[in-house]
């Protein structure tokens, strides 16, 4: 196959507007439904479109200035920190220090002229920011929600995005490999050499390289969501040996198997605390319309298969995928919980704190990156999905919002989840460069 990964990076964005007014087939798709009416058990799914050139609609970034987000009465936001280089996603150690994984994914072949110019609008919003490839620790020694510590915790990393503590031992998943390292109650950095623990699917593609990573309570398992390696298997199936699935990682031998399969990109998992199930955030594929298909939030079950490529929500067929595969789409499972299509969920939190206002214990809050391929924009906030039972309860509800401005312009993007240690939501924002804490407001006595 004749690649175009030689084609020299500054003749990219021209070549890119050429074939955009060429073709004229990137135009923004006005024909998008309510997104409300796909958000629940029950999402509407209309008739599928298929484009030579997917419509393309990008938040142009214009920063947060002297703004903030907004979030509803009972609720205030501030900067825990600012001046980050593409902050992915967080973790919270045991001592209550936050770990900021501050990442961009490797540079990746080009093949067909859509992906110069996928590549060219996203790029927009962020998605080719710099690279840190790092870690960086903050430290808040008085409870007052500004950290007087910062320092660089780990550092010449490779893509990475999730971390797992178990015990001492502190799990990073690069894109390419989860890596082991000794950690020590309340240190600030580590220069130890990482042990591989075992590989993980990597490039030359490596289309998703985003790795989330969540340790079993026991803490002998470690479970890896990795994403397809296309949108909907146009690389090749052999591209996609072992990926749009959730590993089961042995932690003493480094042994794997695939735990879930046909997720397409898992990117936040996380236990449900009432039941003890793993549930997991999707970002399910693009190309078919604004209206498909609805990103997710589901449980996830041992040896189930979720429908990529050959289906969507359960048995919905998707006709690009040939051969088809009947067989397994007859087992196909449908998610649980519909976020609505294209809002590219990336930080899932379950929150079991007591520094929120009673009515979010025991629900889940999703980030909410953005679309940047339908009319209306989509996404771009962090939600609220209530529980009750251990299954979602009710229509999700916006928490923090204000990352796009009256014209559409991103402030910020959310990203990456966490509660800290006295219970407030941290939110990870890659555009904005900015780690937001999220906590209760005093209610203000009656004069």
């Amino acid at each position: 196959m004749h690649t175009l990964k030689n084609v020299g990076s500054t003749r990219l964005p021209r070549l890119a507007a050429l074939l955009v007014a060429g073709l004229g087939l990137a135009g923004c798709d006005d024909h998008a439904g309510d997104p409300k009416m796909q958000i629940g058990a029950n999402p509407v799914l209309p008739e599928l479109q298929q484009y030579l050139m997917p419509p393309m609609r990008v938040a142009k970034v214009v920063g947060w200035g002297k703004e903030t987000p907004t979030v509803p009465e009972g609720l205030q936001v501030h900067a825990l920190a600012t001046g980050f280089q593409h902050p992915r996603s967080l973790y919270v150690l045991p001592n209550g220090d936050v770990l900021v994984v501050e990442s961009n994914g490797p540079e990746a072949p080009i093949y067909r002229p859509k992906d110069i110019i996928t590549g060219w609008v996203q790029s927009f919003a962020g998605a080719k920011a710099k690279d840190a490839n790092r870690i960086t620790l903050l430290r808040d020694t008085n409870g007052d929600g500004i950290p007087e510590v910062r320092t660089v915790f780990l550092d010449h990393l490779n893509s990475p995005f999730g971390v797992a503590l178990v015990g001492h031992d502190l799990y990073i998943a690069n894109t390419d490999a989860i890596v082991r390292y000794p950690y020590q109650d309340g240190q600030t950095s580590i220069t130890a050499a990482g042990t591989k623990l075992t590989d993980l699917p990597g490039g030359p593609i490596d289309h998703h390289w985003t790795k989330s990573l969540l340790a079993s309570p026991d803490g002998s398992k470690l479970y890896v969501g990795v994403g397809s390696n296309s949108n909907v298997g146009e690389n090749g199936i052999g591209a996609e040996y072992e990926r749009a699935a959730i590993w089961e990682v042995d932690v003493a031998s480094g042994a794997h198997r695939i735990f879930a399969s046909g997720v397409r990109n898992p990117t936040g998992l996380q236990w449900e605390p009432e039941t003890g199930k793993l549930w997991a955030i999707a970002n399910e594929r693009d190309e078919i319309g604004p209206d498909l298909v609805p990103d997710y939030l589901t449980s996830v079950k041992d040896g189930g298969f979720y429908g990529w490529p050959y289906s969507y929500y359960g048995q919905h067929l998707d006709p690009r995928i040939m051969p088809q595969r009947p067989d397994l789409v007859a087992t196909a499972i449908a998610p649980d919980y519909s976020l609505s299509s294209h809002v590219a969920p990336l930080g899932l939190a379950m929150y079991t704190g007591t520094g929120l206002p009673a009515n979010y214990r025991g629900g889940a809050f999703v980030g909410e990156h953005g679309s940047w391929n339908r009319t209306p924009l989509n996404g771009y906030k962090v939600v609220f999905v209530p529980f009750s039972g251990g299954k979602p309860s009710g229509p999700a509800q916006d928490v923090v919002t204000g990352f796009l401005d009256a014209n559409n312009h991103a402030r910020g993007r959310p990203v990456g989840l966490a509660v800290d240690k006295n219970g407030a939501l941290l939110i990870a924002d890659d555009v904005g460069n900015t780690v937001w804490r999220v906590s209760g407001s005093t209610p203000k006595p009656p004069r």
